[in-house]
C-alpha cells in the first residue's frame, strides 16, 4: 500500500490508518521499504512507538494508536486481538473473567486479559499494564460454542455463557482459585441454557469440569434445575464420571463424596454475596 502519498514509514502507518487498517505486521512494512536497511526501520519504528502513534503488540506486530487512546499511550487488547490471531494463524477466543464481563457477570475490569487458543502455546505479553495470558488447547476448538462481539475494530470472538463457565472451573488457577470461579459463575447463570448442550461442547470440556461445575451448581450455587439438566446431558452424551476430588492438588483423605457428581469434597467453598 504505498504510492505517492506514502514516502516515509509514518506517512505509510497514517494512510493505511485512514482507510481502516489499524493494525500491520513488521513483513508489510518491509515489503513496501525494501529500499531502507533494516536499522533504518527498526529506528523509524522506534520513533513512533516514542511518539506515541503506534504501540507494539506482539513481536513483529504492532497496532495504531487512535487519538481517543492518545492520553495513555496504549490500546485496550479487543481492539487488535483478532487481528493478532490472524496474523499468528491461530485459532482462539477470549475466556474467563473477560467472556463473563460481557454478560455482566464481572464487576471489575479484569486486569488480564485472557485468549484460548490452538496450539502451539504463545508466551504471555505484558506491555505498559496491558497483561494477555495465552492459554493453549489441544483441542479443537468448538465454533459453535463461540460469540462474534462487535469491537471499536471490528469483529472479535469471546465464549458463550455455557463454555465460559465451563472455563472458569477449568482454568480456575488463572483467575484466583475456585471460590473466585463460583462467584463469577452465580453471576453468569441467568445467562446459562445447558439444555443446548451438544457433542461438540463435551467433546471439548473435560469430563472432570462437567462434574465439578454440576456438583457446584447443585450444592452451593442454588442452581439444582440447571444441574439436573446438565447431569441429564452429560449422561446422554456418555460422559463416565470416576471420583476426583473438588480441588485438585489437595488432600482428599477422609473427605465425603457425593455420590451423584462422584465428587470428593476436600474444598470448602466461600463465594460473595450469594
Amino acid at each position: 500500500m504505498k504510492n505517492s502519498e506514502t514516502k516515509t514509514i509514518e506517512d505509510w502507518v497514517l494512510y493505511r490508518y485512514k482507510r481502516g487498517k489499524v493494525t500491520f505486521s513488521r513483513q508489510e512494512l518491509v515489503a513496501d521499504f525494501s529500499h531502507l536497511s533494516e536499522q533504518t526501520i527498526k529506528n523509524n519504528l522506534n520513533l513512533l512507538i516514542k511518539k506515541g502513534k503506534i504501540f507494539p503488540v506482539f513481536k513483529g506486530f504492532y497496532s495504531v494508536i487512535p487519538i481517543s487512546y492518545s492520553l495513555i499511550g496504549i490500546v485496550p487488547p479487543e481492539f487488535y486481538i483478532d487481528d493478532l490471531m490472524k496474523y499468528l494463524n491461530r485459532q482462539y477466543y477470549v475466556c474467563l473473567l473477560n467472556a463473563a464481563s460481557y454478560y455482566g457477570a464481572a464487576h471489575q475490569k479484569p486486569q488480564t486479559f485472557s485468549v484460548i487458543t490452538s496450539l502451539p502455546t504463545l508466551r504471555d505479553t505484558s506491555k505498559r499494564n496491558t497483561k494477555i495470558n495465552f492459554i493453549a488447547t489441544r483441542k479443537e476448538i468448538p465454533k459453535k460454542w463461540l460469540k462474534t462481539i462487535r469491537g471499536e475494530n471490528g469483529d472479535f470472538l469471546i465464549s458463550k455463557p455455557e463454555l465460559t463457565a465451563a472455563d472458569l472451573i477449568t482454568f480456575q488457577k488463572e483467575i484466583g482459585g475456585l471460590n473466585r470461579s463460583c462467584t463469577v459463575i452465580y453471576e453468569l447463570m441467568e445467562n446459562v441454557k445447558f439444555g443446548k448442550l451438544d457433542n461438540y461442547f463435551f467433546n471439548y470440556v473435560p469430563t472432570s469440569t462437567i462434574q465439578r461445575l454440576g456438583y457446584l451448581l447443585e450444592n452451593e450455587l442454588e442452581q439444582a434445575e440447571q444441574a439436573n439438566i446438565l447431569f441429564s446431558k452429560a449422561k446422554t452424551h456418555h460422559c463416565k464420571f470416576q471420583k476426583i476430588p473438588l480441588k485438585s492438588n489437595k488432600l482428599a483423605e477422609n473427605c465425603k463424596t457425593n455420590d451423584k457428581w462422584k465428587i470428593i469434597i476436600n474444598e470448602k467453598i466461600e463465594i460473595d454475596d450469594l
